[in-house]
């Protein structure tokens, strides 16, 4: 497996796919951070990194996908899976390399991000006027969310040999998985009766859980319940191509 992790990170950053993913979530979270007025932090009366913790989900929408679109989706493309599936490797031991991969470039952009919440320290009035435990607990949530949404990536270049329908099929279940739960709920059968249930089966009713600091054990497992599933349907994918 860890023959694989370092297979795939050295892909990413010996080529520009790594730089130009970081460079461009850093981008657009800091110009929706900074610059624009309806989001900019520069705008409020008080100290918060709210504006981060509700924008990276949407980025991470779009971001994750391309990442994780090459995982499997290349090599079934370049023809190189069969000679990777000779390699004395179990298919999760090829598939957790990949995903642990794709994580670590994830968690590799947001650690940039801890100098938005030195510069926000700094600019309370009085300094460090922070809610410090709530925003590390929003970090967490950040990453289980992350998490998730690469498990989904890898799952969605397992499924198809072609990396932009890969990345369009991945936008779209991280999008159901997120907020289309939501908007089932408002359906008028289950107005009343099941909308908060079947809110608690999308992400966003557990990650808003999390970003207010209140790390509870069930969102953790609904997290890890959600990539575990993916990763199995994933290994079920690639048994299926050797049958």
């Amino acid at each position: 497996m860890f023959s694989i992790f370092q297979k795939e990170i050295s892909t990413f950053f010996s080529s520009l796919i790594g730089y130009i993913v970081v460079g461009l979530f850093l981008t657009m979270l800091g110009l929706f951070m900074w610059v624009f007025p309806s989001y900019s932090i520069l705008d409020y009366n008080y100290a918060t990194l709210d504006q981060l913790f509700g924008i990276a989900p949407m980025i991470f929408m779009f971001l994750i996908p391309a990442i994780t679109m090459r995982s499997f989706a290349e090599e079934q493309q370049a023809g190189t899976f069969e000679l990777l599936a000779t390699k004395p490797l179990s298919d999760l031991q090829i598939i957790l390399g990949k995903y642990f991969a794709s994580l670590a470039l994830v968690i590799f952009a947001i650690l940039p991000t801890l100098l938005y919440y030195y510069t926000v320290y700094q600019l309370g009035s009085p300094k460090g006027n922070l809610d410090s435990g709530a925003i590390m607990g929003s970090y967490f949530g950040l990453i289980l969310l992350a998490a998730v949404f690469v498990a989904i990536g890898v799952f969605a270049s397992a499924l198809r040999d072609n990396q932009i329908t890969a990345f369009l099929l991945a936008t779209f279940l991280c999008f159901i998985f997120y907020w289309g739960f939501d908007f089932i709920s408002l359906l008028p059968i289950f107005v009343g009766k099941l909308d908060y249930i079947v809110q608690m089966l999308g992400i966003d009713y557990h990650y808003s859980s999390i970003s207010r600091g209140v790390i509870d054990t069930r969102d953790i497992i609904y997290f890890l319940s959600v990539i575990a599933a993916f990763i199995a349907f994933t290994k079920i994918l690639l048994e299926r191509r050797k049958w």
